[in-house]
C-alpha cells in the first residue's frame, strides 16, 4: 500500500512537470500562445462585483520623515496576506539608514523590521543623520518582471497592480532577478513567485491596503494616481516627490517624499 501510494505521488510530480515544461516551450516558441488575449482570461479571477478596474490607476505615498520603524506595517502585512513567519519572506519591509561622518552610509532592516529597531548607541556619536524607509513592490507601469515570465503568470491589471497568478507561476525565479527593487520571493508552501498585491483583494471592496491602516503616523498614503481630488494625489502636490532607481525608466508607482539621495 505504501508502495502504492508513492508510486502515485511520483506519477502527479512527473505529471506536473511535463505539464511545465510543455507550458514554458509554448510560450518560448508560440508566443501567442501567451498573449494580450489568453492574458484576459488569467485576469478573470481578480474581477469582483461590480468593481471596475479600468476606472482606477492606483498608487502609494510614503513620507520618510513620518515613519518611526516601529515594523507594525510588516507585521500587519504578514498577518492579512499569510506571509510566512519565518524571516526573509516579506511583502513589505523596512530599512533603516545610517549616514555616518566622513564613512559610508550604513543600511540594515534585522528580520524586516517587523520587532522595529533597537535604540542607536549614546556612543555612535559619529551619526549625523538616521531614518527608516519602508519598502515593497513598486508596482511599475513598465514591469520588468511582466516581461521576462515565460509563461504570463506575472500581469498587470488595468488598474496598475502587478500581481501574480499561482495556477500558473512554475517557480522559475526569473522575475525576482528581473525584479530591480528585491521585492519578489519564492513562498516556500507554494512554490511559486509571491510579493506586494497592495492588498488587492481588499481595495477591490473600497478598503486601503493593510500597511496603510496599520501605520500610526501615516507615513503611508494610498489612493488614486490620476485622479486629482484623491489623498495621494494632494500628497504629491505638498512635496518633493522622488522615486527608487529612476533612471531604469521602470515608471514605478511608489513615490517618496523627504527622500535622501542615499536611499537606493
Amino acid at each position: 500500500m505504501k508502495e502504492l501510494k508513492t508510486n502515485t505521488e511520483n506519477n502527479i510530480q512527473r505529471r506536473k512537470f511535463i505539464r511545465n515544461i510543455l507550458f514554458s516551450a509554448a510560450a518560448l516558441f508560440f508566443p501567442k500562445f501567451i498573449g494580450a488575449e489568453n492574458v484576459g482570461k488569467i485576469k478573470d479571477w481578480v474581477l469582483f462585483g461590480d468593481y471596475n478596474a479600468k476606472d482606477h490607476l492606483w498608487g502609494m505615498g510614503i513620507d520618510i520623515n513620518k515613519c518611526i520603524g516601529c515594523g507594525r506595517c510588516v507585521n500587519a502585512c504578514k498577518v492579512e496576506n499569510n506571509v510566512p513567519k519565518v524571516p526573509y519572506y516579506f511583502r513589505t519591509w523596512v530599512e533603516r539608514y545610517r549616514i555616518y561622518k566622513g564613512k559610508d552610509t550604513v543600511v540594515d532592516s534585522p528580520n524586516g523590521a517587523i520587532d522595529g529597531f533597537k535604540p542607536q548607541p549614546e556612543s555612535d556619536g559619529q551619526v549625523i543623520r538616521s531614518f527608516f524607509v519602508p519598502k515593497l513592490c513598486n508596482q511599475c507601469d513598465n514591469p520588468p518582471c511582466v516581461q521576462v515570465c515565460p509563461v504570463g503568470a506575472t500581469f498587470r491589471t488595468d488598474d496598475g497592480v502587478v500581481l501574480v497568478d499561482k495556477d500558473y507561476c512554475i517557480g522559475c525565479r526569473y522575475c525576482i532577478q528581473a525584479c530591480p527593487y528585491g521585492a519578489r520571493y519564492i513562498n516556500p508552501e507554494t512554490h511559486t513567485a509571491d510579493k506586494c498585491t497592495f492588498c488587492y483583494h481588499r481595495i477591490v471592496e473600497g478598503l486601503s491596503p493593510a500597511c496603510v491602516e496599520a501605520c500610526p503616523t501615516q507615513a503611508r498614503i494610498f489612493g488614486e494616481v490620476k485622479k486629482k481630488a484623491s489623498p495621494l494625489m494632494r500628497f504629491m502636490r505638498r512635496h518633493a516627490i522622488g522615486i527608487l532607481k529612476p533612471s531604469l525608466n521602470t515608471e514605478p508607482k511608489v513615490f517618496y517624499a523627504n527622500m535622501d539621495m542615499e536611499v537606493r
